[in-house]
């Protein structure tokens, strides 16, 4: 399991420093309105303290108004004395100030200024450590402060106790802290020791906010073995399968990743597993047919991940699973697409899948599939082993045929997207169809000018051998109707080409093929009479004379009887 953040991930804490950018900018005026007017009060002048806090204020109003200056050292000096201050008044101003700084700053913040953020996480007021914190989470997902810093100081003993508060504001910030420190691999055995409990309590609140960040730092905890291995042991699984139930998109995004990364691990199959009625596998099911699509998306890949255990297969099998998978295939983006098809290539692996599979009318679907997304590597690759897998029985075979399996595989090979080693799964796949005379009939009979020339040109590539010979191959067992010879006579001098490197080849198997091809094209007399006399002919014979020589020198060789073998 990566430690680096995903895209989901960068995603979510876009989602944060956005949300903290609506929240900043109105804290922002108001942290203006209010330092003006403490600035003119008079009742500042009638004590030492007042006087102070007058001081201050106006200094760090000169502050906001000069960016230039927020990270000054005479900033620094009043932060330290406002955050070390009995009066929360006086804290609450440098709360603010470094509120504001989180919203503005664009470099590293030096570590100096995090002094005065450990003794505002410490106040005794409870307002004082929400707006700290929420300056916290601000410069953690700005990335203007270490993550491994901010443990090293001690500060995840005050966030952790925010967890306590019963504030509902304070246990999400605390909670979105503690995700963002997460995130980073190193922090995840400080947070292990003490915060894994309290978490998953906070995952349980009825406070959306509160339950999303806490889910999303379960997230990041399941990212390594080990954290993943306490996680279990003290109780995650059943917690976060019931959020897959939670009316929060973002916490069943989080709980749905959190249990893929579980779920990777196969000893905890079992365990995610053990909760009755098969309540987890039912859960991703429904979570299949969400209409948040990374949702839909990320409950296939954990039911692709649980699915290399034949019995979840069976079990998915028997809770009717082929249906919300087929109705992902028909969604236009690859998002939803790309997952789901993954999956049923999966379930298509255990042949008492098959009739199943087919009778609900997979291979349709596929070759609808091949035609719309023939430019994804990854559609196109597990859309071949689910045609490889089905067309073993007359069943599938005939439901192919019925479908635009054939045509869709014949195009993909014509798509300049797909690399080689997708071209290598196409190729292989119609291959295999070719064994089967049923299908090979159809194929000659539905392929196209363009389609043949394309089989010529990878035929002759030198790059990728197996590619080239694939193609080959697939010419090579075509029926010579008129039909198709019309189709390859504009092409006889390139194969011609491409067969004298085959029977140069050292490789037996390349030979043969070259031979066989040869056969099959002398049934046009046109080819007949581009052979004749040719390097390609000349060719021929040294192979001929050469096996000649073989089978000679073999039969110098007598066979060993039975018994010399097995005395």
């Amino acid at each position: 399991m990566a430690s680096g953040l995903c895209e989901n991930c960068s995603r979510l804490l876009k989602e944060v420093a956005a949300y903290l950018r609506k929240v900043c900018r109105e804290f922002q005026q108001k942290i203006r309105d209010i330092f003006r007017e403490l600035s003119q009060c008079t009742c500042f002048r009638t004590t030492p303290e007042r006087n102070f806090l007058r001081r201050t204020t106006q200094e760090l109003h000169l502050l906001y108004d000069d960016e230039t200056q927020l990270l000054s050292q005479e900033g620094l000096q009043t932060l330290n004395k406002l955050a070390a201050s009995e009066s929360t008044d006086l804290q609450m101003t440098a709360a603010m100030y470094y509120l504001h700084l989180s919203h503005h700053l664009k470099s590293p913040l030096p570590e100096d200024f995090m002094e005065p953020v450990m003794a505002l996480l410490l106040s005794a007021d409870l307002d004082v450590q929400k707006t700290i914190s929420l300056a916290l989470v601000n410069l953690l997902v700005k990335n203007n402060v270490c993550k491994e810093l901010v443990i090293e100081m001690g500060m995840l003993v005050p966030i952790l106790e925010l967890f306590q508060s019963g504030d509902a504001t304070a246990q999400c910030h605390s909670c979105a802290c503690v995700a963002l420190l997460a995130s980073s691999e190193s922090n995840r055995d400080a947070i292990m020791v003490d915060g894994i409990i309290p978490l998953l309590a906070l995952a349980k609140s009825y406070d959306p906010q509160v339950q999303q960040n806490a889910t999303w730092a379960l997230l990041h905890l399941t990212q390594s073995d080990w954290s993943t291995r306490i996680l279990c042991q003290a109780g995650a699984i059943p917690v976060l399968v019931l959020l897959l139930q939670s009316s929060d998109s973002e916490v069943q995004f989080c709980s749905c990743t959190a249990l893929c990364n579980i779920a990777a691990i196969q000893e905890y199959h079992p365990k995610l597993l053990s909760i009755g009625g098969h309540y987890l596998l039912k859960s991703l099911l429904t979570l299949v047919s969400s209409s948040v699509q990374k949702n839909s998306a990320q409950a296939c890949r954990c039911l692709q991940t649980l699915s290399k255990n034949v019995l979840i297969q069976e079990q998915l099998m028997d809770l009717d699973c082929v249906l919300p998978l087929k109705a992902l295939l028909k969604t236009s983006t690859a998002v939803c697409t790309e997952p789901a098809v993954t999956l049923l290539s999966a379930l298509s692996a255990h042949p008492p899948n098959h009739d199943v599979l087919v009778g609900e009318g997979l291979l349709d679907e596929v070759g609808q599939l091949l035609h719309h997304h023939r430019s994804n590597s990854a559609i196109v690759t597990h859309s071949c082993v689910i045609i490889t897998n089905l067309c073993s029985s007359s069943m599938g075979q005939q439901a192919l045929m019925e479908s635009l399996c054939l045509s869709g595989l014949l195009w993909a090979l014509l798509s300049p997207a797909l690399s080689d080693e997708t071209l290598l799964h196409v190729t292989s796949c119609i291959h295999h169809l070719m064994t089967w005379d049923l299908l090979r009939s159809h194929l000659s009979v539905t392929l196209t000018a363009q389609q043949v020339s394309g089989l010529v040109k990878l035929s002759g590539q030198t790059q990728n051998p197996l590619l080239s010979y694939n193609c080959a191959a697939i010419m090579s067992k075509l029926e010579m109707t008129e039909e198709i010879i019309s189709l390859l006579r504009p092409h006889y001098i390139a194969m011609a080409e491409y067969l004298l490197v085959f029977l140069k080849n050292k490789d037996v198997k390349f030979q043969h093929l070259g031979i066989i091809a040869i056969f099959n094209l002398k049934k046009d007399g046109d080819f007949s009479s581009l052979l004749a006399n040719s390097e390609l002919e000349v060719q021929l014979r040294k192979v001929h004379a050469q096996t000649e020589e073989t089978r000679r020198l073999l039969q110098m060789i007598q066979p060993l009887s039975p018994s010399s073998v097995n005395p």
